[in-house]
């Protein structure tokens, strides 16, 4: 028995429709449908349905984050050029509809937009740079990449796009101009050495002279102290001298003795003390008889002047 044919045909016809009838849209895009090559709707990822023959996948659009490297040439205001390299990275701006219709619609593929794309950026840039020195671009980078965000933003918004980041890797310059900036960079730290050393010897000569300062107050006190000190014991030791002469000469008067036994035994005393005490040095007396015979008598005139002193002294004790 034969099938009829024409109903097989139906039956495989409903089964291509329904599968037709199915499509599938990856994670991360979005699928835009037209018909009849207009815009009808999007689909979101996931499994999703449509008009077999006459609604198609006009587009998927990636809404993952997209990055491209650019590399291009500035010329300053001084007229120095300035070689850039910098990163870009972008994305859809929202899964909307309208902004998924024009990512899908503005420009007729994705070469275009990074056409227009890089160059906007590029003349961004430049435009900024034009209006700077050499010398200040280095230092700038931050404030170009705010310019060309504050730029680009709007422009991109209408596309479809916004813009994540920018990141300027490299900005070079022409090898002389570097040399150059090498040089100036080196006598900079040569001079700030020099300041540095310089500030750092006039601090120690300081602190040097402040020390010895203190020093030589230090010594001149020391000095003042030993100088008042030697001063109290001379004077001690005389006190104690003339304390013991006047009491070896009263005991010598009690004895009815002469004193002036006492002045030639500190005589005869004090050679001997020079003769063992001088450390070799030579000390030139006057051994004569008249000499000995003048300091003698200088030697009891100093007695008979310590006598009232005695006198009085023993009146004062006696009434007291």
């Amino acid at each position: 028995m034969v099938l009829p044919v024409f109903p097989i045909v139906i039956i495989g016809l409903i089964v291509l429709l329904i599968f037709l009838s199915f499509v599938t849209v990856t994670q991360g895009s979005i699928g835009v449908v037209t018909v009849f090559g207009k815009y009808r709707r999007i689909m979101g990822p996931g499994l999703n349905m449509k008009i077999p023959f006459i609604e198609t996948i006009y587009k998927r659009i990636s809404i993952q984050n997209r990055s491209v490297e650019l590399e291009f040439q500035a010329i300053t205001v001084d007229q120095a050029n300035v070689y850039f390299k910098a990163m870009l990275l972008y994305a859809v701006i929202n899964t909307n509809e309208e902004s998924i219709k024009n990512v899908a619609f503005k420009f007729i593929d994705d070469r275009n937009l990074m056409q227009a794309l890089v160059r906007t950026i590029e003349g961004t840039i430049r435009g900024f740079v034009a209006t700077k020195k050499q010398s200040e671009v280095l230092s700038l980078r931050k404030e170009i990449v705010e310019d060309v965000k504050g730029q680009i933003d709007q422009t991109l918004e209408t596309w479809g796009y916004h813009l994540i980041d920018l990141q300027l890797n490299d900005i070079t310059f022409d090898e002389e101009i570097i040399k150059s900036m090498a040089k100036v960079v080196a006598s900079s730290n040569l001079k700030a050495a020099a300041e540095n050393e310089g500030q750092a010897l006039l601090i120690t000569k300081t602190k040097a002279a402040e020390a010895d300062g203190n020093a030589i107050k230090i010594a001149a006190e020391a000095e003042r102290l030993a100088a008042q000190l030697r001063g109290q014991g001379v004077a001690l030791f005389r006190e104690e001298v003339a304390k013991g002469m006047s009491q070896a000469a009263k005991e010598m008067e009690q004895a009815n003795l002469d004193t002036s036994v006492i002045l030639f035994s500190m005589w005869t005393e004090a050679i001997k003390n020079f003769a063992e005490y001088g450390n070799g040095n030579v000390i030139f007396l006057d051994g004569s008889s008249d000499n000995m015979q003048r300091t003698m008598q200088e030697m009891m005139a100093m007695n008979n002047l310590m006598k009232p002193r005695d006198t009085n002294g023993g009146r004062e004790g006696g009434k007291k």
